[in-house]
């Protein structure tokens, strides 16, 4: 009986030392890592805006303001807010919401923004509007598609992923993540990359829900993780994995979030840098 005892405590006291090494090991792996809050709750320091009908930092109409702690994006003009700084190899955090109010040829139409990662050139390079870039969609019932967005192609601007061989055109590139999927390299926004398990004829209409839906119903606040390391996406939604990149070009970039049509919020946008980042 003592023996029993002496071997139960043993394996508890184990079970304990095995829980507290991962505890000092998760700590000692964040501590690696230098957190920027991009958003800091007060305003848009750090960012500036481009609107397409005035350009850089004229912004009267508040198409991008911050209120109650949000970053708002009415959507009435298409347009970005856009990092001063460049980034690269990092773990990017963004909490967003749609809004209740869409204009133009958005009107009635699903919601969309999206947050456009290694963004790198000239302010408005493409549609007179947003720089260069990858962009993950965010989009009702499409948070988590990839696009990069070049006019044309670019050799530049691209990414490697694979796709679902049901839904792939060999005549067409891009098509529905799939992990080992078919081979597919995209180089404008003519040929995204669908996020994982959707089908790539949605219907575009403002409340679209997919079937098992990982999106959180209307109102809800949706967190979006973009793993960017060296020249490789991963992109989560709420948690899942929903789409994967390789061969991604450019590997830096600043970072931008989108006015297409529709009204966002944004309560969090937080970037961690592994300790290569210099």
């Amino acid at each position: 009986m003592t023996k029993r005892i002496f071997k139960n405590l043993f394996i508890v006291f184990c079970a304990i030392t095995i829980c507290q090494y991962c505890a000092f090991a998760q700590d000692q792996q964040k501590e690696q890592q230098k957190v920027i809050h991009l958003f800091n709750g007060k305003n848009l320091d750090g960012w500036y805006t481009f609107v397409k009908s005035k350009g850089k930092n004229n912004d009267p109409d508040k198409v991008f303001s911050v209120k109650d702690g949000l970053i708002r994006v009415s959507g009435t003009e298409f347009g970005c807010i856009t990092t001063e700084e460049v980034f690269e190899n990092y773990t990017l955090e963004v909490e967003y919401k749609v809004g209740e109010q869409s204009h133009g040829s958005r009107k009635g139409k699903a919601f969309d923004s999206g947050i456009l990662v290694h963004s790198k050139g000239k302010d408005g390079a493409f549609a007179g509007v947003w720089m260069k870039s990858i962009e993950i969609q965010v989009m009702e019932g499409g948070t988590g598609d990839f696009f990069v967005v070049s006019s044309d192609k670019d050799e530049n601007f691209s990414l490697t992923s694979t796709v679902d061989p049901k839904y792939h055109d060999p005549k067409r590139s891009g098509g529905v993540f799939l992990p080992n999927g078919i081979k597919t390299t995209v180089f404008t926004p003519s040929n995204p990359v669908r996020r994982l398990g959707v089908v790539p004829t949605r219907t575009d209409v403002a409340r679209f829900r997919n079937e098992n839906e990982i999106e959180k119903p209307h109102g809800e606040w949706n967190t979006v993780k973009i793993v960017a390391q060296n020249d490789k996406i991963d992109t989560y939604l709420n948690g899942k994995l929903v789409n994967q990149a390789q061969n991604v070009k450019p590997a830096r970039g600043h970072i931008q979030l989108q006015s297409e049509g529709a009204e966002f919020f944004y309560k969090r946008v937080d970037m961690f840098l592994n300790d290569r980042q210099k």
